[in-house]
């Protein structure tokens, strides 16, 4: 059980009332229910405690060494993680995870784990019961990188927030949920990932040289070939309308063109929650595309970011870059 950070690992002081970090040390002060599985659960805590605002990639390069470093010793792994951005977390997890063949369960709360009315209890036992879990044939359950939130396991890299206010903080729009929690936890088996033979290979080197610009009225020429041509800028993900439509005006597909002529990469993510990108459907999108943008498919802009940090990390060319990006490679689109 890895404690990065968030609202899940907070306390209140008994003299302040303020809100504060506990000891995961002591997890079974606070969660009793873990003392009654039979297995080993060690914890180990970040220091110092990142909040989820200020995660950078540094902390999935920690995560996924610290993953490797232990993995022999363990049957699975909970990530205690902040909501703002544990779908960015899990995704990129879930690309430099490669082989898994292990539960690595991400969760957190809406929240503290120390107030009476938390959410983080029940998010808690059950990923450390999806963690665990195996088949009858003695392999884990779930082989994958996921979320864990309000009773559903969801793939990490098809996961994204969309609520902040109620318990329900996550959603896979494109994909159904993994396993659903209620009396007992009901596994969608046909649509988990098989485990893997191979070892685990991880990849640490990511490429952070990406933008995301998300597509609306009212956009100026300068603006965005400064976001699309910056001399420092290896891909744009482009967030458009719909089924991957953005503007046909003349400036706009120049700059696209000019920006794929410098070799860049272009990737054209849609704004909608549900739905894929289609540039053959619009005239709109076929533009885009002639012009040199790769779809995303239904991917999330979260996995889009990470797939895009993983691949260029790689230090491969663009147009090979491209290619793997089309491809399926984590169960992260539906191709």
């Amino acid at each position: 059980m890895i404690y990065t950070g968030g609202t899940i690992g907070m306390k209140q002081d008994p003299e302040d009332h303020a809100l504060k970090p506990f000891d995961f040390s002591q997890i079974l002060e606070e969660v009793p229910e873990l003392g009654k599985f039979a297995f080993r659960i060690d914890s180990y805590t970040f220091d110092p405690l990142i909040d989820s605002s200020d995660v950078e990639p540094s902390l999935w390069q920690q995560l996924a060494a610290l993953i490797r470093d232990r993995y022999n010793d363990y049957d699975g792994f909970v990530v205690l993680h902040g909501t703002d951005t544990m779908a960015f977390s899990a995704s990129a997890l879930s690309f430099m995870l490669d082989n898994l063949s292990k539960p690595v369960i991400f969760t957190g709360s809406q929240l503290p784990i120390g107030v009476p009315r938390t959410d983080g209890k029940e998010n808690l036992v059950s990923a450390v019961e999806i963690a665990s879990a195996k088949d009858e044939n003695g392999r884990a359950m779930v082989p994958e990188v996921c979320v864990f939130f309000d009773s559903h396991l969801l793939r990490g890299n098809r996961s994204t927030k969309v609520n902040s206010e109620y318990f329900n903080a996550f959603r896979s729009p494109n994909w159904p949920p993994l396993a659903e929690a209620g009396v007992t936890i009901r596994y969608n088996r046909d649509i988990i990932r098989k485990p893997t033979v191979r070892p685990l290979k991880v990849q640490l080197d990511l490429d952070t040289r990406v933008s995301i610009v998300k597509i609306h009225p009212g956009m100026t020429p300068e603006v965005m070939r400064y976001l699309l041509c910056g001399t420092e800028t290896r891909a744009v993900i482009l967030e458009t309308y719909g089924a991957g439509n953005a503007p046909s005006a003349e400036w706009f597909l120049d700059i696209v063109r000019d920006a794929c002529a410098m070799g860049k990469l272009i990737v054209n993510v849609t704004q909608c929650l549900w739905g894929s990108v289609n540039m053959d459907l619009y005239a709109t999108g076929k533009a885009l595309k002639s012009a040199g943008a790769v779809s995303a498919f239904d991917a999330t802009t979260e996995s889009a970011l990470a797939k895009l940090f993983f691949l260029l990390g790689k230090g491969l060319p663009t147009e090979q870059v491209k290619k793997a990006f089309e491809e399926n490679l984590r169960g992260e689109i539906s191709i």
